[in-house]
């Protein structure tokens, strides 16, 4: 729950004052005609916070006769929708604004409200930016950047990161395209300052889609995740070898999970039953994330043969 706390903050301080500075900067493009600083206004109006915070409402319901593994991967789901916007009305809407000014060039007029407008973008900006950076390095821990993106389950916080980070190079090419324009006396630039802001945006879209995808295909649980189960069924006393396990992320903190377990010979169906009891009462009070198990005793024999035909599987993918 403090992740989700967490990842709420992150998304409510990106949120917060994102209409006004969009309302601003329409307003400001209007009355100078910047073309980059209208692109700017489309890329603030599409923040997709609130995608986010309705993908974690409907995450959050319980499992019901439709949903029996339960409704996490719909906060993955919104998180695709959200790379789908910010590629299709903040990258498409800069690109054909840039296309359209370089062919009706307009020079900008009373481009200092643009500096101003930007200026106070930058600050808001900065400071949601702030928030989702502390929070993902809070999350990360020692693990490189990319790497953290990679192994995270939780798209909410990197998301709202990599948006921020867009935004704040955003309003940095913008002021360099109307900065130009102005004393270079060549209007085409701030279109051209429209089409970079478009590839930026359009570049965070791909990267969020392509992790969002994997997301909703299914990852395993971590490697620590996985070895910890494995070390906490091979210590009951009915447990002869836990062999491996299986698992998929439902949601960032909804894991479930498979265990091939070879028992001791002399069980009898009971016995097996209380161990299997046993371990869903430890692992429900060491590692709640894992919120499904399923158990198939198996020699370990079978289960190598399984394992190397996944691995094989795997490897002509």
């Amino acid at each position: 729950m403090a992740g989700h706390a967490g990842s709420k903050r992150v998304i409510y301080a990106a949120l917060a004052g994102n209409l006004a500075i969009a309302l601003t900067k329409f307003a400001a493009a209007l009355f100078t005609g910047s073309s980059a600083m209208l692109s700017e206004g489309v890329h603030s109006l599409v923040d997709t916070g609130a995608l986010l915070l309705y993908g974690m409402h409907r995450a959050a319901r319980p499992a019901d006769h439709t949903h029996p593994l339960g409704h996490g991967r719909e906060l993955y789901f919104w998180s695709f929708i959200v790379a789908l916007l910010v590629f299709a009305l903040g990258a498409g809407v800069s690109f054909y604004e840039g296309i359209i000014h370089i062919m009706t060039p307009e020079p900008v007029v009373n481009a200092k409200v643009n500096y101003v407008v930007l200026a106070l973008s930058f600050l808001f900006e900065g400071s949601s930016w702030l928030v989702a950076l502390k929070e993902f390095r809070r999350q990360k821990g020692r693990q490189g950047w990319l790497e953290a993106v990679r192994r995270s389950k939780d798209p909410s916080v990197y998301t709202v990161l990599f948006e921020d980070s867009a935004a704040l190079l955003g309003l940095m090419v913008a002021f360099a395209g109307i900065l130009s324009a102005e004393l270079l006396e060549i209007p085409e630039l701030d279109g051209l300052g429209s089409i970079g802001i478009a590839i930026i945006l359009g570049a965070t879209a791909i990267f969020l889609a392509r992790e969002s995808k994997g997301l909703l295909l299914g990852e395993p649980a971590s490697p620590e995740v996985q070895r910890k189960v494995l070390a906490i069924a091979g210590q009951d006393p009915a447990v002869q070898q836990a062999n491996g396990i299986l698992s998929v992320h439902i949601g960032p903190e909804e894991i479930v999970a498979g265990l091939s377990i070879e028992f001791e010979d002399h069980l009898t169906a009971p016995d097996i039953e209380a161990c299997v009891e046993r371990l869903e009462a430890r692992l429900k009070e060491e590692m709640p994330q894992i919120t499904r198990l399923f158990v198939k005793p198996q020699a370990t024999g079978t289960w190598e043969l399984r394992r190397r035909a996944i691995a094989e599987a795997a490897g002509e993918d």
